[in-house]
């Protein structure tokens, strides 16, 4: 297949292509389909941003409407029935059955952006500059949010020095009984630990980019008490792990903390369309008229299908329901795969619907992903040396799709240890034959 003129004219910044090289036409639901019309599952989803699967009837119709009305279509923030009505269904469906109030706040349309807006209120409303972030982290790379963003890989590339955030361990971190925590905390109440009073924490309750690590409940609500006791407000980034990835549409609902910030995303739209929010405290709201702006702030045919996602698919629990129970299926099979190559030193980590199979050869998983893609499955590979193949299937596939795919990767894992097990071999006897 010939990918040429991506090659020839494209920057060499381009990453996922590399991995899957072929021009892709088509898809629907968990399927794609490549100019030569062979299939792929997607195990991929977007990165995250294709929670309800490709072309969506549900919001596709809503969509083709809106656009054959002479919908508007773009409007920076001016109020717009599209807006207006995300705004009505949002409040109904999502927050306040939860209990909560936020003021919500539309910046421009990428997740990075709206971590620079969450960090950009909460050094105004605690006039302080730090953050406190967390190894493994990842919260976009433009240059305030690659701050907070903790691999080397993204940080080298930014070219100046990245500011004002401090590092501390995640849960887990240090190993198994060890509370993370212990070690924030002594710093916060040293006055010589060299730790700059923080006007924020920002987290991921499940690290996606750093390895599908995943931070207790318990932990969680301590690092909530720590932020009241200590002044800080509490950022969460659901970016990649809100919209329902983790079953409840919110990530830290399982915990039952409440953050003051809240950033979402990626499935937000539901449709792949950009679109990005902060949700706040409305006492933290205390930007000035068009202090944080941009151009792209007003995506009404993003607001259109994120409506309509929230109202098919939230209204009640049946869709969390059903993410559980494919979510149970998701992490028998890993685990029953995982115990079936012991050699391998696998492990299964996440939780809802992403889930990431952990190897101690950190070169496992990028060889089991091109084995996979060569039979039709798109799964992608994170962690910090990229050893954790990471599991993102739309929250709405079906049983034999996520059955099919499960079943190509762990063919996929036997050829790779397989060959693996073959290569010394082969090795040995060539060096033999040369003596």
């Amino acid at each position: 297949m010939d990918i040429d003129i991506f090659n020839r004219l494209e920057s060499q910044v381009r990453s996922y292509v590399r991995d899957f090289p072929v021009v892709f036409a088509r898809a629907q639901g968990s399927h794609m389909v490549d100019e030569n019309g062979k299939r792929y599952l997607d195990f991929f989803s977007g990165a995250g941003t294709l929670n309800y699967g490709h072309n969506n009837p549900v919001f596709k119709k809503p969509l083709l409407a809106y656009l054959e009305s002479d919908g508007i279509a773009h409007a920076l923030d001016l109020a717009t029935s599209a807006k207006k009505r995300f705004l009505e269904v949002f409040e109904q469906v999502v927050l306040a059955p939860r209990g909560l109030r936020y003021t919500l706040q539309f910046t421009g349309p990428t997740g990075t952006n709206a971590i620079e807006a969450a960090f950009k209120i909460a050094r105004q409303v605690k006039r302080r500059p730090n953050i406190v972030a967390f190894t493994h982290s990842f919260h976009g790379v433009s240059a305030g949010a690659l701050a907070a963003t903790a691999n080397q890989k993204f940080r080298s590339a930014a070219g100046t020095p990245l500011a004002h955030v401090t590092f501390m361990p995640y849960d887990g971190y240090l190993g198994a009984g060890i509370d993370t925590l212990d070690y924030l905390e002594t710093c916060l109440n040293d006055p010589s630990s060299g730790l700059d009073r923080p006007a924020a924490v920002v987290v991921e309750t499940v690290q996606g980019e750093g390895g599908v690590n995943e931070a207790s409940a318990h932990w969680l609500r301590r690092l909530e008490a720590l932020c009241r006791a200590q002044d800080m407000l509490l950022i969460v980034d659901d970016i990649q792990t809100g919209c329902g990835r983790t079953s409840e549409f919110f990530s830290f609902e399982a915990s039952g903390i409440r953050p003051d910030i809240v950033t979402l995303s990626k499935s937000l739209s539901g449709f792949g369309l950009p679109m990005s929010l902060v949700l706040m405290r409305p006492d933290a709201d205390i930007w000035q008229p068009g202090a944080h702006s941009g151009t792209f702030r007003g995506n009404n045919l993003a607001f259109v299908t994120a409506a309509a996602a929230a109202e098919h698919y939230w209204q009640d629990d049946r869709f969390s329901r059903e993410i559980a129970a494919r979510s149970a299926t998701l992490r028998q099979t890993l685990t029953r795969i995982a115990a079936a190559y012991p050699d391998a030193g696998l492990s299964v980590r996440g939780r809802g619907m992403i889930v990431g199979l952990a190897a101690r050869d950190t070169s496992l998983a990028a060889r089991v992903s091109q084995c996979a893609f060569t039979e039709g499955v798109i799964i992608e590979t994170s962690g910090a040396r990229g050893e954790v193949l990471k599991f993102l299937p739309a929250l709405t596939i079906d049983a034999e799709a996520l059955e099919q795919g499960l079943a190509v990767i762990e063919r996929s894992l036997a050829k790779v240890l397989d060959a693996g097990r073959r290569e010394p071999a082969a090795s040995s006897a060539v060096a033999h034959f040369a003596h």
